[in-house]
């Protein structure tokens, strides 16, 4: 894991740590939690923002309720692996909006992605969109999720617990 620019005192950590939790809380209520003033706090975030360790804040949305219901673990490996081609099919992929994940991995299949779709119509649609229009596809194995018994943005945060 690379380390930031800087180092993270514990403050730093318990807002990291607040806000991978709840990232809707006001700066007043975040300072509350993470006992700071309010100044300190946003300047905090501020340059924890700037740091690139706050990428983003993100809801996270029940697929299921919004008519995703079926999740798929697909393993894709490539004909060629030359770099461009890795960057490639990573760009196709990653255009599609049912793919929610991409990771390349090693070793075993070039790539695990994780789809989300309504069903195995929308799946079947999918597969044949991306990997039968794309002729450095050599194999595709896709596993269907019975139960999710887990699910979490989380990063690790040293010290981590749950939030103070």
């Amino acid at each position: 894991m690379s380390q930031p620019a800087f180092p993270l005192d514990d403050l730093d950590l318990r807002i990291l740590r607040t806000l991978q939790h709840d990232a809707s809380l006001s700066n007043a209520a975040l300072a509350e939690h993470v006992h700071a003033s309010a100044p300190t706090c946003l300047r905090r975030v501020r340059r924890l923002r700037e740091a690139g360790l706050i990428r983003r804040q993100i809801a996270l949305l029940d697929a299921a309720r919004l008519g995703a219901t079926l999740t798929a673990i697909i393993e894709i490996t490539l004909d060629r692996q030359a770099a461009e081609d890795y960057a490639a099919f990573e760009a196709y992929i990653c255009a599609e909006a049912a793919v929610t994940q991409c990771y390349r991995v090693s070793p075993g299949p070039d790539f695990v992605v994780m789809a989300e779709l309504a069903d195995m119509p929308a799946y079947d649609a999918l597969a044949r969109r991306l990997f039968t229009a794309m002729a450095n596809v050599r194999n595709v194995r896709t596993f269907f999720s019975t139960h999710r018994a887990k699910f979490e943005g989380n990063a690790p945060v040293a010290g981590r617990g749950a939030p103070d």
